[in-house]
């Protein structure tokens, strides 16, 4: 959907072997450089023995993206940046990521290094877990049981997450949708109520969390 920026939903570790070496992949979700760091350094705290920890982080979404990695001591070209460009070509964003390794006693070559260093990146890329980003619109309104069982349809039916009910004289509803949706649901309640009732926005959110479906 228009607007909606992909994120991880949670942290996530994946791990690859390859000739003898170990490289295991983890990721956060981080909004800003300082968490990517922080991260960054959790993880090499975890596995202080490991022989290299490569970091790469992307904060925010195309066009406006903080990005970084970096080798590690490893040879120039051959982690970080591979690597960073497979994450880039994910889409994610806000997102922070240490390869570690712990060296087999087999050398890889340049060419070993950088399909092990992008490997490691798509095999986690592979299990996490992703949500997204995007704008949001609340809405509270009172309806009348008569339409209480097709307001949830035209909730349900544009993606609203229901937030609250309060069954009275009449059912009020609170409830949020994805701003490129708001409208259509708002036009629908209209005409389901033969224009009596309106979706007023209760508050705004440019930067909402909503997992996948």
């Amino acid at each position: 959907m228009t607007g909606e920026r992909p994120v991880p939903a949670s942290t996530t570790e994946a791990r690859i072997q390859v000739s003898n070496s170990t490289f295991i992949a983890s990721a956060s979700p981080a909004s800003t450089p300082e968490e990517a760091r922080a991260f960054i350094d959790q993880i090499k705290q975890q596995h202080p023995d490991a022989a290299h920890h490569v970091p790469i982080f992307i904060i925010g979404h195309p066009p406006a993206t903080i990005e970084h990695s970096s080798d590690d001591g490893e040879p120039s070209g051959t982690a970080g940046r591979p690597a960073l460009a497979v994450l880039r070509g994910s889409g994610l964003g806000d997102i922070a990521v240490v390869i570690t390794r712990y060296f087999g006693g087999t050398k890889l070559g340049t060419g070993g290094l950088v399909r092990a260093y992008s490997d490691a990146i798509r095999e986690l890329l592979g299990v996490m877990p992703v949500a997204y980003k995007t704008a949001t619109i609340t809405t509270e309104f009172t309806i009348p049981y008569a339409l209480y069982e097709q307001t949830q349809l035209l909730i349900e039916n544009n993606r609203g997450i229901l937030l609250e009910q309060n069954f009275e004289v009449e059912v009020t509803v609170r409830c949020k949708f994805r701003r490129d949706e708001f409208a259509g649901f708002k036009s629908q309640l209209i005409e389901l109520s033969s224009g009596q009732i309106h979706a007023p926005v209760v508050s705004e959110n440019p930067d909402d969390f909503f997992e996948a479906a």
